[in-house]
């Protein structure tokens, strides 16, 4: 069983923020497969079904991006899950919309949600997916920025991103993981 987590904020005023994409991909998952995040415990909005034939999980914790460790520890105790079957999902300052990066381990970054993923599972080796919202222009102070919308030229460029990123972890429930990140890290 593989699980799979979109970090983001629970609530209306954040929908479609950029520290909200991994949420966003989550939603795409689930619609595109069609498992509904229909359970809500251990912290979060989860979902349980198949993709290319593997049992999936897909979480949303719902404790808001500083403390997402708290939601995805109890759920990878209850069902048992593996640290290699994790892969977690969030926005990453250090790259440029339109541009994502896999990777098998490193440190938070200064991500608050991989930073308490980390305390939580005891562990920076986990997968991950960084999926780029660039850095804030003039002076913008960053949660401002990372909690500001899109702009229409970005949204139109993260509809194919969230598309790859989808596409990366169905290709993740059938192959290594490394296998996967070398494939999509040289798009």
């Amino acid at each position: 069983m593989k699980l799979i987590v979109g970090l983001g904020n629970p609530g209306k005023q954040f929908d479609k923020t950029r520290h909200n994409i991994g949420f966003e991909i989550i939603d795409y998952l689930s619609e595109a497969y069609s498992i509904p995040l229909d359970k809500s415990k251990f912290k979060g909005s989860f979902g349980i079904g198949t993709i290319s034939g593997e049992k999936v999980i897909l979480l949303k914790p719902l404790t808001y991006m500083n403390l997402s460790g708290e939601s995805i520890r109890p759920i990878m105790d209850y069902y048992e899950i593996n640290i290699d079957d994790l892969v977690v999902i969030y926005d990453d300052l250090d790259l440029p919309v339109g541009k994502i990066r896999l990777r098998q381990k490193g440190s938070s970054g200064g991500h608050n949600g991989i930073k308490s993923t980390i305390q939580h599972t005891g562990t920076e080796k986990f997968n991950r997916i960084r999926v780029g919202v660039d850095r804030p222009k003039n002076g913008m102070k960053v949660t401002d920025y990372v909690l500001g919308r899109f702009t229409k030229e970005e949204t139109e460029i993260l509809e194919d991103i969230i598309k790859k990123c989808a596409d990366a972890c169905a290709e993740w429930t059938q192959s290594p993981f490394l296998q996967v990140m070398n494939k999509y890290n040289i798009q």
